[in-house]
């Protein structure tokens, strides 16, 4: 009897083409490093240690239904109007069916992409960017066409002719992220308008991934997609309560839009995933009914973070950077050949008075080959008296890093 040759199992293009994190790849080398015995203060990623507002924890707990059951597809009416009342307050009018609750912002922005795209097509991204837009766009089967920033401008919008030369029969969308994870920066209404006119012009999407949206410091405001008249057809806003209410493991996030086709679209999609998780949507009710209670405070906090941030990058010599506007992320250019080699030999090989810092390689923010290589995100996300640790940690690896050499 004769054995059958057996064909090779191949993985999928979009498998192989799919990133791992720049966030969250050097784990393996933090675990090591702890078990060594160094601390490690964490810089690589957005996990704020502001404790998450009782009133969500206590919603969480007091959940009183005795079946889990399936909620709505497009998420609880009691959540989708108090969205509803939020943007609101912010001079922001929609109806309850213009917000669709999603599983994170990352869905949202999945979701998204898949309503407007199809595989091949581009979406047009300022660049440094999320590093997840990426991955997102990978499995949307669409490809990101970066249009780039500099530090040395704080990271401010490109012009309309850096957004219209790269423009092609394939490019169906601009996507921003404003205040911006990784660079803190704020665009102004007059970036944005700039922007929204030319979305009409081109015949293009607008998608505002608005996820920092109070996150604004030394009296900035946040301008949202959906202030901007005449874009009403083709604004898409994403958005998540990880942030906001320091609530990363809840995953509930949504999308605005007015527009009733793209709606329905999407919620084609959240039919397929069944619904978004019910007792997490239960806490985000209580948090939007309590925002004013808290929400102040933090951003206060946060400022005084990013001061403490730039006050200790300065004394770096060769830092370059310019102080955010917004968000809780810094993308310094520092006096390094390579940030991912320095991001790892800073796990597996240096620490000061027993700790060292993990920080976000800044190549794997951008799309365009060798770009980054000398810049590192940093999120703010620990108090003050930690912050100063890790800045000091992070000039002396500095300076021994580029001695070893």
């Amino acid at each position: 009897m004769s054995k059958e040759k057996k064909t090779a199992m191949c993985l999928s293009q979009r498998a192989l083409a799919m990133q791992a994190s720049p966030i969250r790849r050097l784990v393996p080398l933090a675990d090591a490093a702890r078990q060594r015995g160094t601390h490690i203060y964490h810089l690589n990623i957005g996990q704020p240690d502001i404790a998450t507002p009782r009133d969500i924890m206590d919603a969480i707990r007091n959940f009183g239904e005795e079946v889990l059951a399936y909620g709505p597809s497009q998420g609880l009416p009691a959540l989708r109007q108090e969205i509803k009342k939020y943007l609101e307050r912010q001079d922001i009018m929609v109806s309850a069916d213009d917000v669709l609750v999603t599983t994170a912002g990352s869905e949202a922005i999945i979701f998204a992409m898949m309503a407007i795209g199809d595989p091949g097509d581009e979406i047009l991204v300022p660049e440094p960017f999320y590093t997840n837009y990426n991955g997102f766009a990978t499995m949307a089967g669409m490809k990101i066409v970066p249009v780039p920033t500099d530090v040395e401008e704080g990271f401010a919008l490109p012009s309309k002719a850096e957004f219209v030369k790269r423009i092609t029969d394939r490019t169906k969308a601009i996507m921003y992220c404003s205040p911006n994870n990784p660079t803190g920066a704020l665009f102004s209404r007059k970036d944005l308008e700039m922007l929204a006119g030319l979305a009409q012009e081109k015949n293009l999407w607008l998608l505002a991934d608005e996820v920092y949206r109070e996150f604004t410091y030394d009296g900035g405001y946040h301008t949202s997609v959906l202030h901007i008249p005449g874009v009403e057809d083709r604004a898409i806003m994403m958005d998540s309560i990880s942030k906001r209410f320091s609530a990363c493991g809840a995953r509930v996030g949504c999308v605005v839009c007015r527009n009733t086709e793209i709606m329905q679209t999407m919620l084609k999609f959240g039919q397929a995933r069944l619904c978004p998780p019910t007792i997490e949507q239960v806490g985000a009710i209580a948090g939007y009914q309590n925002i004013d209670k808290y929400l102040k405070k933090m951003i206060t906090e946060y400022q005084r973070r990013r001061d403490v941030v730039c006050e200790e990058l300065a004394k770096i010599p060769g830092a370059i950077f310019k102080k955010p506007a917004g968000a809780f992320y810094i993308m310094p250019h520092l006096p390094i050949d390579d940030s991912d080699k320095f991001a790892q030999w800073m796990l597996t090989d240096f620490s000061h008075e027993g700790a060292t810092t993990m920080v976000a390689p800044g190549d794997g923010f951008y799309a365009t080959p060798g770009q980054g290589k000398q810049e590192v995100r940093l999120a703010y996300v620990l108090n003050e008296g930690d912050l100063r640790k890790a800045l000091k940690v992070l000039a002396k690896g500095i300076e021994a890093y580029n001695r070893r050499k």
